[in-house]
């Protein structure tokens, strides 16, 4: 048992992070405009980053049902080829504004609770704040360990939401690998991919359905950023938490290092 671990009320104040048997959810500092990016290329996507599972679901959700019934992918190809007439032609007008006032809130959202986990993060720094690095339930076990980040970034390129399962985000793994699976099928890049490997070139553009393939780009990408960083934040808490245990009970208390000189110093 630790020593000095009954005396504190770090771990209750301001947690940075929590150890369950599905995931491993951690406050650390973040860009507020990296995630309002993910939320402006796929809504729901910047929550996710931080963690915040239920609206980050409940939003890909709605962007799945609104751009499909608006067909706003594949408006954005037609515009891309230069054909507007036939962008504006598809473009379903009831659906579109009901997509733009959802999208701007996830985008202003994000970018809003960002800011305030920041500050939460930075406080959690300051108190010293701990957790426990291991747990174990009926169903799993997690701990806190060092892990590669090429390795989630090589899992996450083979299938969006395996390098989350590499890490133990099992919440945003099995929705990307449900999400990959859906749009995969309803794309038809499967069969796009075997024509073109035959040569058989207008088939596959035949085949292809534009309105769910430029779904796949945003979930690949965001699969390889967020479960790198994941990754790599995991490992700074890791070392943290191990060098927190290691002072804590091992280091003698009249240690003097430059660190707690400048600190005595300035007070």
């Amino acid at each position: 048992m630790e020593r000095k671990q009954p005396e504190s009320i770090r771990n209750k104040r301001r947690p940075v992070g929590i150890v369950n048997s599905i995931t491993t959810n951690y406050i650390h500092l973040r860009n507020p405009w990296v995630t309002a990016l993910w939320s402006a290329m796929f809504p729901g996507f910047g929550y996710i980053i931080m963690g915040s599972y239920i609206k980050g679901f409940l939003l890909i959700a709605w962007e799945l049902l609104i751009n499909t019934q608006a067909h706003i992918n594949t408006a954005i190809m037609y515009t891309y080829l230069g054909q507007f007439d036939l962008a504006r032609e598809i473009l379903n007008v009831r659906w579109t504004l009901l997509y733009l006032s959802v999208w701007a809130f996830s985008i202003w959202g994000s970018y809003s609770l960002t800011i305030d986990l920041n500050k939460l993060a930075i406080l959690g720094i300051r108190e010293d704040s701990t957790m426990l690095p291991v747990t174990i339930g009926a169903m799993d076990i997690n701990f806190l360990d060092k892990r590669q980040p090429w390795v989630s970034v090589g899992l996450s390129l083979l299938s969006p939401g395996l390098g989350h399962l590499y890490t133990h985000r099992i919440p945003t793994s099995f929705f990307l690998l449900s999400l990959t699976i859906g749009t995969v099928y309803m794309s038809h890049i499967l069969e796009a991919i075997q024509y073109t490997a035959v040569g058989a070139f207008s088939q596959a553009t035949a085949v292809l359905d534009p309105q769910w393939f430029l779904f796949i780009p945003s979930l690949y990408g965001f699969a390889v950023y967020d479960s790198y960083v994941n990754t790599v934040e995991y490992n700074k808490l890791f070392e943290q938490e191990q060098a927190r245990f290691l002072r804590d009970n091992y280091q003698n208390p009249k240690f003097s290092s430059r660190l707690t000189e400048t600190k005595s110093q300035e007070n």
